[in-house]
């Protein structure tokens, strides 16, 4: 078997539509021997931010010297990398070995009636599971694929539960206000378990604390528990802070990710790295935390792909996440011309990231299409009667291959709307075109 095909079989149990539920991933981890009882786990959820504290928690983790799997989606360069080890995705021939291992196991569950039709992310959840304690890591940093409650990931018992922000997204799936929401992102919450809790609304935190109440569960909540202060901002080379908590204070706090919003994802992944290390009994220095998060790196958010002129790519793909972006924006782009291309899923609130995005001081917007099976075609963006104005491109790569070659060196290209099209981007630009 050939990687490609290996791939290709993952990718061919994409269901029709979202089957939320634990049933069917319990029954095939039984017959793995249930592999995710045997790990350390730290469950991230949050319906942004999941991604930048996985690696702000990763390098503090390795620095340590500890095997660090990650379990992360979407991919951003290569499908490996959502299985990852100590920041290297899974080895070509160890997927083959998993899918090997996994196609006859998931042909005979098709055959019966509670568990067939196990579909992609069930499939790649247990993978990861299986893959980690065969090469024995020391701890796992997991991140919720929907949700929390009924999502695939939920079977595990975590030393620590994570939820990074709660905002409207996939209401269809979750719940059409914010307090179902964040029942659903708090039901990682487990009894007994700490949890740390990054910036929510007063209306998400109750509910949060809630649950929290009912689990027993000791809960640290950014701005409460921990602290933010001093924040600088160093531009596009990102930001330093002064992380505080109960037992102690952090002056230079380093974060290489670009925005503000990420000093809140690195205070919410430093509180869990510092629990966790009292949890597994690891000795950590101030040095050693500031030299590992000098080195965290994250694909597709505010990520510069080139300098002349400044092309920056992020993978906000909700309102939440667009309005964070726009306002890092204004903040690092004071006095460029933008230009803004957008392109999104089809499951997706479009109108209202279009409509945010077209503030952005001096910009223009572009919107495309891209190769993807629920990507939204250009002609869906006339039918919504948008009141933003924009420019169509029906062939993204050719048109802003002209764009490059026209526009001014001092404006700027911000590329954003979906992680699944800046990473096409992404490979088409450091591709060399």
């Amino acid at each position: 078997m050939e990687i490609q095909e290996a791939i290709d079989w993952i990718h061919s149990r994409r269901p029709q539509g979202q089957r939320p539920g634990l049933t069917r991933i319990e029954i095939l981890l039984e017959k793995l021997a249930n592999p995710h009882r045997k790990l350390k786990v730290i469950h991230v959820a949050g319906t942004n931010g999941k991604g930048s504290v996985v690696a702000n928690l990763r390098v503090l983790l390795e620095a340590q010297g500890l095997k660090v799997g990650t379990f992360t989606s979407p991919f951003i360069t290569v499908f490996n990398e959502r299985i990852s080890i100590n920041q290297q995705p899974i080895p070509d021939e160890d997927l083959i070995a998993l899918v090997e291992k996994f196609k006859p196991l998931i042909v005979e569950l098709d055959n019966e009636k509670a568990t067939a039709g196990m579909i992609e992310f069930e499939v790649i959840t247990a993978m990861m599971f299986d893959y980690f304690v065969e090469q024995q890591v020391d701890i796992a940093i997991v991140e919720v694929g929907l949700g929390g409650t009924l999502d695939c990931t939920n079977v595990v018992a975590p030393l620590i539960s994570v939820i990074t922000t709660v905002g409207l997204d996939h209401q269809d799936i979750l719940g059409q206000t914010i307090s179902e929401i964040a029942a659903q992102k708090a039901g990682i919450i487990k009894p007994r378990k700490p949890a740390v809790v990054g910036r929510l609304s007063e209306d998400t935190l109750a509910v949060v604390k809630q649950k929290a109440e009912t689990e027993g569960c000791q809960l640290s909540v950014l701005a409460e528990d921990f602290n933010i202060q001093d924040v600088r901002s160093l531009g596009l080379q990102g930001e330093r802070f002064t992380f505080e908590n109960r037992k102690q204070c952090l002056t230079e706090v380093p974060v290489p990710l670009i925005g503000q919003h990420q000093v809140d994802n690195t205070a919410v992944a430093l509180e869990t790295f510092i629990q966790v290390s009292e949890l597994l009994k690891l000795e950590v220095s101030t040095e050693q935390i500031r030299t590992a998060l000098e080195t965290v790196s994250w694909s597709g958010r505010m990520e510069q792909l080139t300098s002349d002129p400044l092309m920056i790519i992020d993978g906000a793909h909700n309102e939440p996440a667009i309005n964070v972006l726009v306002e890092n924006c204004r903040d690092l782009l004071k006095g460029k011309k933008t230009h803004v291309i957008f392109a999104a899923l089809k499951t997706k609130e479009a109108s209202g990231m279009l409509s945010e995005l077209a503030t952005i001081p001096n910009s223009q917007l572009y919107i495309t299409s891209f190769d993807y099976p629920t990507a939204l075609k250009v002609s869906d963006y006339t039918a919504m009667n948008l009141t933003v104005e924009f420019e169509s491109w029906d062939d993204w790569q050719k048109q802003l291959s002209s764009l490059l070659k026209e526009i001014p060196q001092d404006d700027c290209i911000l590329i954003t709307g979906s992680l699944y099209f800046i990473s096409q981007v992404r490979a088409f630009i450091l591709g060399g075109r």
